[in-house]
Formats: structure tokens, C-alpha cells, sequence
């Protein structure tokens, strides 16, 4: 019985340590989108003549900035910011503002 009570016990702690970590990622995917509202505008909703990425389809999102990130797709500056995230962080980024509403 007293195993089964420590067992549960960590179960219980992991579970709330993991959802803590969830936060804090998702916070941290937000801080990364706050650098792109210089051009993209705050909340991915940008001025006339830059591109706004509120509500943009996600997988489209993701292969811009992966296409900026290997240099396949011209830039003015997206290929050097690309360059400062790994795949998975972009990827995030693309969910991030998919999410955001246009």
C-alpha cells in the first residue's frame, strides 16, 4: 500500500511539473512571436505593405520560415532571423500565430 501511495504521489507531481512546462513554453513561444511585431505588427496584424500572419494556415506559415531559414525563399532580413531558431521552434512559431485571429 505504501508503495502505491509514493507511486501515485510522484504520478501526481510529474503531471503537474509537465503542465507547468507546457506554460512556460507556450509563454516562451509568445515572447519569440513579440520580436516579429517590429514588421509583422502586434498580433500578427501588420500595417499595409508588410505581410500579416494572424490566421495564416499554419503549414504555410511553417514552409515560409523554413524556406527563409535554408535560404530557398528571398529576404530581405527573414533569412538572417530564421537562422537564430531550430526547425521545432519555427514550427512553433507557425502554430503560434495560425492560432491568432486575422
Amino acid at each position: 500500500m505504501k508503495r502505491w501511495t509514493k507511486w501515485a504521489l510522484v504520478c501526481a507531481l510529474a503531471g503537474g511539473a509537465m503542465g507547468a512546462w507546457a506554460q512556460a513554453d507556450a509563454l516562451q513561444v509568445r515572447s519569440w512571436a513579440a520580436a516579429c511585431a517590429n514588421c509583422h505588427g502586434t498580433a500578427g496584424i501588420a500595417q499595409p505593405g508588410m505581410e500579416s500572419l494572424a490566421g495564416a494556415p499554419k503549414d504555410e506559415l511553417a514552409k515560409k520560415l523554413l524556406d527563409f531559414k535554408a535560404g530557398r525563399k528571398p529576404a530581405t532580413i527573414m533569412h538572417q532571423l530564421s537562422k537564430g531558431y531550430s526547425d521545432e521552434q519555427l514550427q512553433q512559431l507557425a502554430a503560434y500565430f495560425a492560432a491568432l485571429k486575422k
